[in-house]
């Protein structure tokens, strides 16, 4: 233990995490070498006067990436990792010859982005820090020791009634949803529940997507069939008498907080959509209410699902965002009248979540684990939102934001000519990662530009002045959610010599 002579650093980061980071560069320096042994959490911890829990969290984050092994009634041990730096190095190699190439992207990037003090901007990034590790893995401990043996059998295919009950609970007194826990399905992630819906609504599926939207929901539902379009959007979200004439049957739309340009959908835009649906038999709203916790101004925005009086509404929610990508637990509500036809064609499914996992979720909701931890990530992103504002004041004479009002994400547009690709270029040359608008976008790029116009990111004279999407104006999405407060500080501070 003496040789473990860790210095506390006087900064914001927790305990477990420079105990974490010490050991891990020990290991990487081969300081520590292979089935070397490390102290156990309860020696340990008294040498560096902490709580064992402390140190426990530190081994497990060393665990799940590899660096040490845990052997049952001998401790802890350094795992082998010579072939994983030797890995590192082929990588580093291979990306050194890539950017003398002046090639970009891909794999090895990435591993730079990683690991060589790049700042990713990245809108899909979410706080790892302060997840509850304790909590969880008390909660793993007692799921495990109740000798609840039936949580190794087969289960409901929809998932655990009790889960989807709490769900339920949940949904109503958060975000006004109303169904049963009989209508809710349980899956590993969105893309499946996305995948099982498109089986649900059948082959005269006709879906229409707002442009831009979340592209993957595109893909995943262009996997079937071509029959899937675009309807335009304003300000207010998808123009519902554009909606009519493509012909679509079926609606995907994000209006709490619509993905990527941050906005709300207003009642009265809502009421029409509703009306849309409720003209036919055929006729659904897909709801993806993926980022819905997290608002910083104003009251929160109830679903489109708690308006519905005609049940034509499909309600998509995900615990991805709120607790950890990780936990890949989504849940689907289904209209009283799609149930039927989910028992008909898809009740011979098996559900895609750990009976276990169901379980350890189910008692983090109900214990209140869930809403502490919440209330606990407002207040993080909250912080980090102000930040980035306030970091963004000196752009606004040569750009704009928007979506700043909720989510984990805000836009930021040129106002003076810049392209998107001129920025993403601009940012990748100081260390910086951002995203383009247009990714999230389909059509030609002169359709991109006019729909850009029409959605208001973009002025008639932006449009009259430059051709195309390509040399108007670029908008680039700021991710927060993963960054660390100093790192989106010193992210800014890149981008003030990349654009300005």
């Amino acid at each position: 233990m003496q040789d473990l002579m860790i210095e506390w650093k006087d900064d914001k980061s927790h305990l477990y995490e420079q105990i974490y980071s010490y050991i891990k560069e020990e290991i990487r320096k081969g300081k520590l070498l292979y089935r070397e042994k490390l102290p156990s959490t309860r020696s340990l911890a008294q040498y560096l006067q902490v709580s064992r829990s402390t140190v426990e969290v530190a081994y497990e984050q060393l665990l799940s990436e590899g660096y040490i092994e845990a052997v049952p009634y001998k401790g802890y041990f350094v795992a082998k990792v010579e072939e994983l730096y030797r890995l590192r190095e082929v990588m580093a190699d291979k990306t050194d010859r890539e950017k003398t190439d002046g090639q970009a992207g891909g794999a090895a990037g990435c591993m730079a982005e990683e690991n060589d003090g790049w700042v990713d901007f990245s809108p899909n990034a979410i706080e790892m820090r302060s997840f509850p590790f304790g909590t969880w893995r008390r909660i793993n401990k007692n799921v495990l020791n109740q000798d609840n043996r039936e949580l190794f059998l087969p289960g409901d295919p929809k998932g655990d009634f009790g889960l989807r009950e709490t769900i339920a609970r949940y949904l109503h007194a958060s975000r006004g949803v109303n169904c049963s826990a009989a209508q809710i399905i349980v899956g590993a992630g969105n893309d499946y529940l996305l995948l099982l819906l498109r089986y649900v609504l059948g082959e005269d599926c006709r879906a229409a997507f707002e442009n831009p939207t979340y592209p993957r929901a595109r893909q995943i539902f262009g996997l079937f069939s071509k029959e899937v379009t675009s309807a335009a959007a304003d300000e207010n979200g998808i123009i519902v008498d554009e909606l009519e004439k493509s012909g679509a049957n079926v609606v995907y739309v994000m209006p709490s907080h619509q993905y990527p340009t941050g906005r709300v959908m207003p009642i009265g835009r809502r009421a029409e959509l509703l009306n849309w649906a409720a003209a036919d038999d055929h006729r659904y709203v897909i709801e993806d209410d993926y980022d819905s916790e997290f608002r910083y101004r104003g009251k929160p925005i109830p679903s489109l699902q708690a308006s519905d009086t005609a049940e034509k509404v499909i309600y998509i929610g995900t615990f991805s965002k709120s607790i950890a990508p990780a936990i890949r637990v989504s849940f689907l509500v289904l209209p009283k009248g799609l149930m039927e036809r989910y028992e008909e064609r898809c009740s011979c499914f098996s559900s895609t979540v750990s009976r276990i996992d169901q379980a350890v979720l189910e008692e983090f909701l109900k214990s209140g684990a869930f809403e502490r931890h919440l209330n606990r990530m407002r207040k993080e992103y909250s912080k980090k939102h102000e930040i980035l504002l306030e970091g963004l004041k000196p752009f606004l004479k040569n750009f704009r934001v928007s979506g700043e009002n909720a989510g984990l994400h805000v836009l930021l547009t040129s106002c003076r000519g810049r392209s998107e690709e001129w920025m993403k270029e601009r940012a990748r040359q100081n260390g910086v990662k951002v995203y383009g608008l247009s990714e999230a976008m389909t059509g030609t790029d002169g359709q991109k530009r006019d729909q850009a116009v029409r959605a208001g990111l973009f002025s008639e004279a932006d449009a009259g002045r430059y051709g195309s999407l390509r040399t108007m104006g670029g908008t680039v999405l700021l991710g927060f959610g993963g960054l660390t407060e100093e790192a989106i500080e010193d992210g800014l501070e890149r981008l003030k010599k990349a654009w300005l």
